[in-house]
């Protein structure tokens, strides 16, 4: 076969393939486009934009409104000027962090793990306690409505100045988005297990089950009573981590994004002295009553 047949053979497979890719491309940048958008005060904007719009058309087909049908027409000529006006925060955001994306990230997490770590230490050490949360794929925006906007870089010394008993901030969690803290002073849904082991532990580590049960951030917590760092995920709670332990399994949840059920992560967490977790427990209850 020479040059021109293979040339054919691909236009033909274009051909029939190429409407596959176009509506491939479209569904993906749908999706991204609400992924983005989920949480956020805009994905209710365009909720209630496109149900107005579709309500609107419906109706002025079926009755015959001449001056709605009109109206509507009219809109769509306006409506990439609409759109810039009325999501600007979303779409500067969303430029912002297609910038950022490059081969940096990872090292730029390692670097915000550190200054966790960095911080997480010290307040064990001093009994600070402290409540801090990595947000993953589900938004949590919903969480912030109450509480303290921030936009600031992580940094050990300002966690640990929010988290200052004295500090007007220190009550509530604060919430670490695409490397940055985004808020703080945040209130969080409490747990409703009835888990021994939690009716043991306060209000924080309640918290931190809560928005793990609902969501699938990543919770560090310091107790304040004991010093003792604790990581709760996917509704479970992990006790007495080490600086190193803990440095590790946020590495595997944020940079790698395992899940706490996945064997590498069980790995790490096999020698955890005191480890204490919600389902164990459950199940040890669950045991004795059967006895």
């Amino acid at each position: 076969m020479d040059w021109s047949s293979y040339q054919a053979y691909f236009e033909l497979l274009m051909r029939y393939l190429r409407p596959t890719l176009e509506v491939g491309l479209i569904a993906f940048l749908i999706y991204k486009v609400l992924y983005f958008m989920r949480g956020t005060r805009g994905a209710y904007v365009l909720t209630g934009l496109i149900t107005v719009l579709l309500g609107l058309s419906i109706a002025s087909d079926a009755l015959k409104f001449e001056v709605i049908n009109w109206l509507i027409e009219g809109f769509w000529g306006i409506l990439a000027t609409a759109v810039i006006v009325i999501f600007q925060p979303e779409l500067r955001r969303a430029f912002a962090q297609l910038g950022s994306y490059t081969f940096l990230r990872g090292k730029r997490q390692r670097e915000v793990i550190g200054e966790i770590v960095t911080a997480t230490v010290d307040m064990a050490r001093r009994k600070c306690g402290a409540l801090i949360v990595f947000e993953r794929r589900i938004g949590l925006r919903t969480f912030e409505e109450d509480a303290v906007k921030l936009d600031v870089k992580v940094n050990s010394m300002l966690l640990e100045s929010i988290f200052f008993p004295k500090s007007p901030l220190h009550d509530g969690a604060v919430i670490i988005r695409d490397n940055r803290i985004v808020a703080a002073r945040v209130i969080l849904p409490l747990t409703r297990s009835t888990a021994d082991c939690l009716q043991r532990l306060g209000t924080r580590h309640r918290a931190a089950m809560g928005i793990a049960e609902e969501t699938d951030a990543v919770v560090v917590v310091v107790s304040e009573e004991t010093g003792i760092i604790s990581i709760c995920t996917r509704g479970t709670l992990r006790r007495n981590l080490t600086p190193e332990k803990l440095e590790e399994y946020l590495e595997k949840l944020i940079i790698t994004e395992q899940e706490d059920n996945d064997p590498a992560i069980t790995d790490i967490l096999n020698d955890v002295s005191g480890e204490d977790t919600e389902s164990e427990a459950s199940s040890m209850a669950e045991e004795d009553e059967k006895k």
